[in-house]
């Protein structure tokens, strides 16, 4: 059904963005140094004559989204930028008018074929699979509904009810959810904060002993520098999944020097969550790894709030990878694996109870996977992929506009603080931790918020 509202593409423009990390971070046992964001600025034109601008930005992780496992690091950067380009000067030949869902559903294909055709030209030994492609085309997703809100005076997370879109959940999702909207998935106003998740990664220095040479930059440099100065109650650390006595030692070190902090500040109550990027060979190494956590001093275990994808990807090539027990014992997410609702049902039967959206995913498919969720009753997490500036913003509005997040991953402003610097006078709820939370109740604007 037609809508005033609707808009149609006019212009896009697109950049890229360098920045070095300021330390190591690794993925899945890729340590990786620099960042690579992907802009995009879209001009729209509502049915009824409005224009307006909309901005996307989602760093290319390619380490994480097209591991080096599949093809190497460089290859599948140039791969991915390739497919930005394309997708985004792709995207103009399309003429239909209609709401960010619409436009979404008739640009995925597309973008996916693009994705076959770049492999192809490249003679890439692994074609770029689907999660790549989303990662790469999130900023035009994100820049498609920004630009609706812009041009329609409207918040975007309060125009998906059917005032404004013109199918009901049943075309996105499946035919339960005939007569559903989004707006019944997305609460009315944000999250007026949202407690951190600070990243402990695998090459972080917990102690002073662990610090070889101080980087001396003004920003903390060990576990307990940064929880007092940023007043954190939830860490994400980082394991290796291959190595039984390092993780659970490694897990038990983080809780032993944090409770150590915690007293210091008074504070008795915090949460950590777990993430294997999906480095533990079976489910039997996740089990070992909670019993062993359970027997360890201190109360590491009481605290592991949920566990990140622990095993492989590829769910369909890995059916005896089943998370039944451990869902028993901790909420398990599904995160890498996750790419449509499909793989979302594929999940749940293998035994997944939790989702971790990722705005690096798509506005769209984020928001659509987060109404399943909660339709199906599971736990729901928010998470970035190292987001600095605009996409951390991006992930942030998500997080708060999804009722049952209870705390969102960021840690752009540990290994890539420079990427922040043009936007935390604009927004310093967002930016300067001080209290371990996002002040996310500054994202009410037009757009996406921001």
């Amino acid at each position: 059904m037609a809508k005033d509202t609707d808009i149609r593409f006019l212009d896009i423009e697109y950049d890229f963005e360098e920045y070095p990390y300021r330390t190591p971070l690794k993925f899945g046992g890729v340590p990786t140094d620099n960042c690579t964001l992907f802009n995009v600025r879209l001009h729209v034109q509502t049915r009824d004559g409005k224009e307006a601008v909309g901005f996307g930005s989602m760093p290319l992780g390619n380490v994480w989204a097209f591991p080096p496992r599949f093809v190497p690091v460089d290859a599948s950067l140039s791969a991915m930028k390739l497919l930005a380009i394309r997708a985004a000067e792709d995207t103009l030949s399309w003429t239909l008018c209609a709401h960010p869902l619409d436009l979404s559903a008739m640009l995925e294909p597309q973008f996916k074929r693009l994705a076959a055709i770049v492999s192809d030209d490249l003679e890439l030994d692994t074609p770029i699979p689907d999660l790549c492609t989303l990662v790469t085309t999130s900023p035009i997703d994100a820049a498609i509904h920004d630009a609706f809100g812009k041009a329609n005076g409207i918040n975007s997370y309060n125009a998906l009810g059917p005032e404004f879109v013109g199918d009901d959940l049943g075309s996105y999702l499946a035919p339960e959810f005939a007569g559903k909207y989004l707006d019944a998935y997305v609460s009315e106003r944000p999250q007026p904060s949202i407690p951190l998740y600070h990243l402990v990664g695998a090459l972080d220095p917990l102690t002073d002993a662990d610090v070889s040479k101080r980087l001396e930059d003004g920003l903390p440099e060990t576990l307990p520098e940064w929880i007092v100065a940023d007043g954190l109650t939830h860490l994400k650390v980082k394991l290796n999944g291959d190595d039984l006595d390092w993780d659970v030692d490694r897990f038990l070190s983080v809780d032993r020097i944090t409770a150590e902090t915690q007293a210091q500040r008074g504070v008795t109550e915090w949460r950590y969550s777990a993430d294997f990027n999906e480095q533990c060979q079976d489910v039997q190494y996740l089990l070992e790894f909670l019993a062993k956590t359970q027997e360890g001093d201190g109360q590491a275990f009481g605290r592991l709030a949920y566990i990140e994808q622990p095993t492989d990807r590829d769910l369909r090539a890995h059916p005896e990878n089943r998370m039944h027990k451990a869902a028993e014992i901790k909420p398990v997410v599904i995160d890498e694996a996750l790419t449509d609702h499909e793989t979302l049902l594929l999940a749940r039967e293998q035994g997944y109870s939790g989702v971790a959206l990722k705005a690096c995913k798509g506005q769209t498919e984020s928001l659509l996977m987060g109404a399943a969720a909660i339709e199906y009753g599971m736990f729901l997490a928010v998470q970035d992929l190292t987001c600095p500036g605009a996409s951390f913003l991006h992930s942030a509005g998500l997080a708060a506009r999804v009722p049952g997040v209870t705390a969102i991953e960021g840690n752009g402003r540990q290994y890539c603080p420079a990427a922040n610097e043009a936007w935390k006078d604009d927004f310093p709820s967002i930016f300067e931790i001080t209290d371990g939370t996002v002040g996310t109740h500054v994202l009410t604007g037009p757009g996406l918020g921001h």
